[in-house]
């Protein structure tokens, strides 16, 4: 399997080569040329496998034998070897119709882990094993920098420098990336919201003698190894809610519901159903910042006003990923692809109508809570159930509530631990034990530099700090 670009003008790339390209040099992003199809066979075959032998399964598939085997086994024991339960991605029964799969066991306490924890082994295994010099390079709304940072901090080979919007993520995040003193890691706390972040990196990988020179690779869910990685716990999440449903698993539709602000999580789902996976409704959750919501109502893709909302890690308005999704909303048609991308940059918003726009609504569902309904969610599903919601998971429950129909079910995603976002759980007065590891996060010193919202500054910094 190659891998091309969403608007046509790379070259087809191997597995390992397109994860190093990260972002493609056209300014598209990466995609394989042929999407791998799962039969029911194979579904049976792999309904009743742990968590890490599905990930080998699903990732064989997309890899091309460029990993031996050995090495590929190695690399997925080390990725989940400190996670705290041996199931990785555990589920829990709330009621009949409502299940949470859980994303938030890993070293950081969020989703980011499940594939940030392998990107990291896969990147010291490529430095290793190919001597490539590995310069990363990401934004954060939160949880992507700590994670990252967690995956590869102290290897030798690799450095890692994360923007993050300044005092516009959890104190928890915050102190997740910044109270990590390591000499391979370089946190830029920038005046501005993840947009600007985000805008900054892109612009920085596209200028391809500026990549080039300091062996740029991406962290973001532009890399499409966050993407597949991703991927392994939408069939996990099936197979698991499945067994708990037992005999009445086939006559069952089985929705997933998932916080989601970059669309990389949602598309990860919309490509296992792709491949097979028969999942019935893709519900996107998200909050106040609700372009993706938007769009899939109207056909509109316009950036709205920015608002900071007590989800911060969905606080996006440009979401990265929707350019992949659109590439196959497109029939695969890279020239419209890159006419469409260059009409949002030009005049700031796209429109899809007809029977194009019938086709995403048959694809998703799409809800953005209120803050209001966050608060609201995370008291009553604590009150009533005794457990406590994150409030990303909260965005997810409320799209659940709204799509869930009479004889289905619904896996909700919880994408990080509650702990991370005491913040808003304190607006309703709930007190909660801190996880050791956060709790003492507040007693070590913070490592960053703040700086404007400007990418020559970050090249600044970024040419001291790679030199």
């Amino acid at each position: 399997m190659n891998y091309i670009s969403t608007r046509g003008q790379v070259e087809p790339k191997g597995f390992i080569d397109t994860v190093l390209m990260g972002l493609g040099e056209d300014g598209g992003l990466m995609v394989p040329q042929q999407i791998p199809a799962v039969t029911t066979e194979t579904l049976e075959r792999w309904k009743d496998l742990p968590f890490r032998e599905l990930f080998i399964e699903i990732f064989s598939l997309y890899a091309n034998g460029e990993i031996p085997d050995k090495d590929l086994r190695e690399l997925v024991d080390a990725s989940y070897a400190n996670f705290r339960e041996p199931e990785v991605t555990p589920v829990r029964k709330l009621d009949d119709a409502l299940y949470i799969l859980e994303l938030f066991h890993g070293p950081t306490f969020a989703f980011k882990d499940v594939a940030l924890q392998f990107m990291g082994e896969f990147y010291s295994y490529v430095s290793r094993t190919r001597g490539e010099i590995i310069h990363i390079l990401g934004a954060t709304s939160g949880d992507t920098g700590a994670a990252a940072i967690q995956g590869v901090r102290g290897k030798e080979g690799i450095k890692i420098c994360i923007l993050h919007p300044h005092g516009k993520v959890s104190k928890v995040q915050e102190l997740q990336m910044t109270t990590v003193d390591d000499e391979n890691v370089l946190n830029l706390s920038v005046k501005g919201n993840f947009d600007d972040c985000q805008r900054i990196i892109k612009e920085l990988f596209t200028d391809l003698d500026f990549k080039a020179k300091y062996h740029l690779r991406a962290i973001n869910s532009i890399n499409f190894v966050r993407i597949l990685a991703q991927t392994v716990y939408y069939f996990y999440a099936y197979f698991r809610v499945s067994e708990q449903l037992g005999g009445e698993a086939g006559s069952r539709k089985i929705n997933v519901s998932v916080p989601s602000g970059n669309f990389g999580n949602i598309f990860s789902g919309f490509l296992a159903k792709k491949m097979g996976l028969p999942i019935h409704k893709l519900i996107i959750a998200t909050n106040e910042n609700n372009i993706l919501e938007r769009f899939v109502q109207t056909g509109e893709y316009r950036p709205g006003e920015f608002r900071k909302t007590h989800s911060p890690s969905m606080d996006i308005q440009v979401a990265s990923n929707f350019e992949r999704y659109l590439y196959y909303l497109l029939d695969e048609d890279s020239a419209k692809v890159s006419e469409i991308m260059g009409h949002l940059a030009s005049e700031g918003r796209i429109f899809i109508e007809g029977e194009l726009l019938e086709r995403v609504q048959a694809e998703f569902r799409a809800l953005g809570a209120s803050n209001e309904q966050c608060l609201e969610l995370i008291g009553k599903y604590k009150s009533e159930r005794d457990y406590l919601l994150d409030p990303h998971t909260a965005c997810g429950v409320a799209a659940y509530e709204a799509f869930n129909a009479d004889g289905e079910v619904t896996a909700t995603f919880a994408t990080a631990h509650p702990a991370k976002f005491d913040e808003a759980v304190r607006l309703l007065d709930i007190a909660q034990e801190f996880p050791v590891e956060i709790a003492e996060l507040a007693l070590k010193e913070q490592v960053q530099t703040v700086i404007e919202s400007d990418k020559a500054e970050v090249t600044r910094q970024l040419e001291t700090f790679f030199a």
